[in-house]
């Protein structure tokens, strides 16, 4: 129905989960994207190294994490101190700079996950790496319809609820 949050099927049969992890070069559109049987602190630092190969060393990465505790380990926070060109900003639950993330999120489950519902895990990721791929030929940044003043006001207000 109009206005009625989607919902699954009874009979919608899931076929097994991945982790993604996915960084964005926001100025272009480009996403780095890993899918991973798990949500551990190991693959989310396989991640990071594969970010710290392909981005050039005189940038700085800026990484929007939600609280989720894979970020957060001891191991991870040393292998970040060793890394001072990786700066952590943790997200508020609601936050909107995690948006980007989960309206990409959204494009990849409406036009890969759902019309394809694929039947295991191996085809799963296959099938995120192609889309994935396809996207990074076709880039489009997103584009903020705030400022970032607008954004940081409303921010302070959802905190102050």
């Amino acid at each position: 129905m109009p206005g009625m949050p989607e919902r699954r099927a009874h009979d919608c049969v899931r076929h097994g989960l991945a982790a993604l992890f996915a960084a964005f070069d926001v100025a272009t559109g480009e996403v780095a994207s890993a899918p991973h049987r798990r949500h551990r602190a190991a693959e989310f630092r396989k991640f990071l190294t594969r970010i710290d190969k392909e981005v050039p060393a005189h940038l700085h990465i800026h990484l929007m994490c939600d609280n989720c505790g894979t970020h957060k380990t001891p191991a991870l926070r040393t292998w970040l101190a060793e890394r001072p060109r990786f700066h952590m900003h943790f997200t508020p639950t609601g936050s909107s700079w995690i948006n980007q993330v989960e309206r990409w999120s959204g494009f990849l489950a409406d036009q890969m996950i759902r019309p394809g519902a694929p039947n295991n895990v191996q085809a799963l990721e296959a099938d995120i790496r192609r889309w994935a791929k396809s996207w990074d030929a076709d880039l489009k940044p997103f584009i903020w319809t705030k400022t970032a003043e607008e954004i940081l006001v409303t921010e302070s207000e959802i905190r102050r609820q």
